[in-house]
């Protein structure tokens, strides 16, 4: 993957967040990586960018929303994700980290194994 479709890899996912909560979900992850030829370094290169740390600051913040309380960290998600209702923002959060799971799997499945010397 070059770098042009390096940053199509990240606008592509911040689209799919943006249409989760939507309710629309719309990116394989898995399925993204493998059709465009991902490498290990472009797939770890997305799993350490500010995108998928957005993604899991999100899941975090969903999960706490979810839990509920009274404390004003609370009441500030419920203020920011109260419109979703809680089986919709637990069906996003799942969504989302299907997307990071997805990359650690394709990751781990492009690791090398050892390659066997060809004596002549």
């Amino acid at each position: 993957m070059e770098q042009a479709e390096l940053y199509t890899l990240f606008g592509t996912v911040e689209e799919a967040i943006d249409f989760a909560f939507e309710g629309k979900y719309v990116l394989d992850m898995y399925a993204y990586l493998k059709s465009s030829k991902a490498t290990k370094r472009d797939t770890e290169a997305f799993i350490n960018s500010d995108t998928a740390h957005e993604i899991n600051s999100l899941i975090l913040d969903l999960e706490e929303y979810l839990e509920g309380g009274t404390d004003s960290e609370h009441k500030q998600l419920r203020e920011a994700y109260g419109y979703l209702g809680k089986p919709e923002a637990r069906k996003i959060k799942n969504y989302l980290y299907k997307i990071l799971e997805d990359a650690w799997k394709y990751e781990q499945e492009r690791r090398p194994g050892r390659r066997r010397k060809v004596s002549k």
